[in-house]
């Protein structure tokens, strides 16, 4: 231990033992006044004139002894008590001194502390120099700040100076926005390269869930990651069960921030993959739920090309429900969904005017809209834009097996 904190603490002690001293002092000055009071009741007498403190000895016959040693005990508990206040004084008088005298020292201490980190030329020093520097700027500010504060110091032993200091102590290492931000980044590449790929960001997103699970950029693509999985999943269990998990986060997604944008229009998308598993109720409430959600969405960001591109194309498959499918929806809810093939239209070409040549399909469903509106001059030139897009993506595929049967339709 520093001299220093020896000498605080041996001032401590003293004043410690003053005070226990005069305590006792009384305590058993009491005591003793109580057991002789019960021993020889009636006994007792007053000595001393009127004018000032009286003292009550014990005044009974064949005791003048018990009175002597009494008045002696007393005279000596004065004493010490008279000795310990002068004790108190000159320790009061000794302080500021004594405190002046430790900052110096501490003083010392760091300056050679100081010195000697610079100095030393151990490659383990020399890689954490920059912790060391910190580390020294550290203790020059507690030494600073424990002046501040009357001089209670707490000193590093020389053991202390020597242990090798760790990344958290120095706060080396990412923040959490810092980190967070690096995982996005790399997640929405792994969003377009392979299948394993996308398995790998869904791996990586359910690992970081427990400390990023409240943030919203970090949930829809978890949702995105499950809608990654689920079109890629081998079998019919596995593609359902990504399609439930991935709609329940989406929920969570948009509870958790109902003015993310993003968070919305893959909460739509998650309700409409579930339109593969679920009863015709199901579906038809699932469709309420996606038309809401993409509302939502282009009302948050209008500038979304693929919020229009699926809007596009819920309204399409409205506009093709049967008049049975349409009773049913009537029958649950009241008033069936309402779309029209215009509608869908509408929306591919705003697809195209906010960035042209999206996607194939797109191309695809925009001659799809213009055959059935009987414009088979624009739905043939819609095709042959279509075709002159390869790719070789799934939804590349799907526009492909369209264009085979629709090219033909229009003598293509």
């Amino acid at each position: 231990m520093a001299q220093a904190d020896s000498k605080l603490l041996v001032l401590g002690a003293l004043a410690g033992v003053a005070g226990v001293s005069v305590g006792l002092a009384v305590v058993y000055f009491r005591g003793l006044r109580s057991e002789r009071r019960a021993s020889c009741p009636g006994f007792y007498r007053n000595h001393a004139t009127d004018q000032g403190p009286s003292i009550m000895v014990v005044d009974g016959p064949g005791l003048p002894t018990g009175q002597a040693e009494v008045l002696g005990r007393l005279e000596d508990l004065i004493r010490c008590v008279s000795e310990l206040k002068d004790e108190m004084k000159a320790l009061k008088s000794a302080l500021p001194a004594l405190q002046e005298q430790v900052r110096e020292e501490l003083r010392g201490r760091d300056e050679a502390r100081r010195v000697a980190l610079q100095h030393r030329t151990t490659p383990t020093r020399r890689k954490r120099a920059p912790g060391a520097i910190g580390g020294v700027r550290a203790e020059t500010r507690s030494s600073e700040e424990a002046e501040s504060e009357g001089g209670y110091i707490t000193a590093l032993t020389d053991s202390e100076e020597d242990e090798e200091p760790s990344d958290e102590e120095h706060g080396v290492g990412e923040e959490p926005e810092e980190k967070l931000s690096v995982l996005l980044s790399r997640i929405d590449c792994l969003h377009q390269g392979s299948e394993s790929d996308k398995r790998e960001s869904l791996r990586l997103l359910q690992k970081q869930r427990e400390e990023f699970g409240h943030n919203s950029p970090f949930l829809w693509r978890l949702v995105r990651a499950h809608c990654d999985v689920h079109d890629i999943g081998s079998t019919l269990e596995e593609r359902k069960f990504y399609a439930e998990a991935g709609k329940k986060i989406g929920e969570e997604a948009v509870s958790v921030n109902p003015m993310c944008a993003d968070s919305h229009q893959w909460y739509a998308i998650m309700c409409g993959i579930m339109a593969e598993y679920d009863t015709i109720q199901n579906k038809i409430k699932n469709g309420y739920i996606f038309k809401d959600h993409l509302d939502k969405a282009i009302e948050l960001k209008p500038h979304d090309p693929m919020s229009y591109y699926l809007l596009g194309r819920w309204c399409y498959a409205v506009a093709q429900l049967s008049w049975l499918e349409r009773k049913v929806a009537a029958t649950l809810f009241g008033e069936p969904p309402s779309a029209t093939v215009q509608d869908a239209l509408n929306n591919f070409l705003k697809v195209e005017e906010i960035q042209p040549s999206y996607s194939k399909l797109n191309y695809v469903f925009l001659a799809k809209c213009y055959k059935d509106l009987g414009q088979r001059e624009k739905a043939r030139s819609m095709c042959e834009a279509a075709c002159s897009m390869n790719g070789g993506s799934k939804e590349d595929t799907e526009a492909q097996t369209e264009l085979d049967v629709l090219c033909p339709a229009l003598g293509l």
